[in-house]
């Protein structure tokens, strides 16, 4: 299982750096994809990272303001967010991942909330 944490109350244009950590395996041989979901809204993809450390995919509106990575070692993988926006506010998940394709290939976890208010 795939634990995510690290959100929470951020004001516009701010950053937060989300994690992702594994439960009873090993996190270094998945392909990893971070997606989000806003209120009724449907869940969306914003960036995977493969298995070497490549990130794969990026939807549009995270280019040039998210950035996923991951540490191995420490079975980890990051997604730094920065020029945070109101509307990135939702619930952010991690999820193995098919590559390329960036599909969701394994259970979906509790997520953690990220609230973008002043």
């Amino acid at each position: 299982q795939l634990v995510e944490s690290g959100g929470g109350l951020v004001q516009p244009g701010g950053s937060l750096t989300l994690s992702c950590t594994a439960s009873g395996f090993t996190l270094a041989r998945y392909h990893i994809g971070w997606f989000r979901q806003a209120p009724g809204k449907q869940r969306e993809a914003v960036s995977c990272i493969n298995d070497s450390g490549w990130a794969f995919l990026a939807n549009d509106f995270a280019r040039g303001r998210f950035t996923v990575s991951r540490d191995n070692a420490a079975t980890t993988v990051y997604l730094q967010m920065s020029s945070l926006r109101a509307e990135d506010s939702g619930v952010y998940y991690c999820v193995p991942v098919d590559n390329p394709g960036c599909r969701p290939a394994g259970s979906w976890g509790q997520g953690t909330q990220v609230t973008v208010s002043s």
